[in-house]
């Protein structure tokens, strides 16, 4: 009788964290909006503020973000893992974040206005973890948000040539944050090729802590290389990659 008592109550518990969760959209720029979703955990140590691929977009329906993308699907796993979790979604002028906004003045005001907030709110560090197109958005931030606005960054699936904006491109002396690049050994998507990210680690000259790690196997991938549900999405290994980027988060080591 305890344990079913016990596990009834476990089972109330969860949908209270869960109820808690919430679609929040502040103004950043005059005129411009930008909504993120918001998941406030209690005793978190860190926040993770995670900026997706593609257009930029998470899929809300409902309040919800509904995305296939690597982050938004493996959200609950990081704030299972002790964060505060931030989903960010496209500012109200754009519908479609390409590499020349990723790195303007403009899309990095937004991402500080929301983790001004976050920082408010939840009164914890902020790291900043994007994926694909997201790594753009990361990097860029980075180069110029100081180390009391993002205390460090994680590079997914980064995107390493063709685009605006690609890593490569960026100056990434400037970066001054730890930094985490997580890449699929067998990434087909030819703008985020994993034989680049030596030159982007290079680059980071300045970050006093760095590492690069290459993970292998999934489940089978399906569709176009570049999304979500191919090994550039880390299909399969979402538990693990989230696992392996919030113990880093942690305690970073080169």
């Amino acid at each position: 009788m305890r344990l079913l008592l016990s596990i009834i109550l476990l089972c109330l518990a969860v949908p209270a964290f869960a109820a808690n969760d919430r679609l929040v959209t502040i103004e950043t720029r005059p005129g411009v909006s930008v909504p993120f979703y918001y998941m406030k955990r209690e005793g978190a140590k860190a926040t993770v503020l995670l900026l997706t691929g593609g257009s930029g977009g998470i899929a809300v329906k409902n309040g919800i973000p509904t995305s296939n993308n690597f982050l938004v699907r493996s959200r609950d796993l990081f704030a299972a893992n002790g964060f505060n979790v931030v989903v960010v979604g496209k500012p109200s002028d754009h519908d479609e974040l390409d590499g020349v906004f990723r790195t303007s003045p403009e899309h990095a005001e937004d991402l500080r206005r929301v983790i001004g907030f976050a920082k408010s709110d939840a009164g914890a560090p902020v790291w900043v973890v994007g994926t694909s197109m997201g790594t753009i958005s990361a990097a860029a931030l980075a180069t110029v948000a100081g180390k009391d606005e993002v205390s460090g960054i994680v590079l997914t699936s980064s995107v390493t040539r063709k685009k605006v904006g690609a890593l490569p491109q960026q100056k990434l002396e400037l970066i001054k944050q730890p930094v985490l690049v997580v890449h699929h050994q067998s990434d087909e998507c030819k703008i985020c090729v994993p034989g680049d990210v030596p030159q982007v680690m290079q680059q980071l000259k300045n970050a006093p802590i760095k590492k690069e790690v290459y993970v292998t196997g999934g489940t089978s991938p399906t569709g176009d290389p570049c999304q979500a549900l191919h090994r550039h999405g880390f299909i399969g290994l979402e538990k693990e990659v989230v696992d392996l980027i919030s113990d880093w988060v942690k305690n970073p080591k080169p």
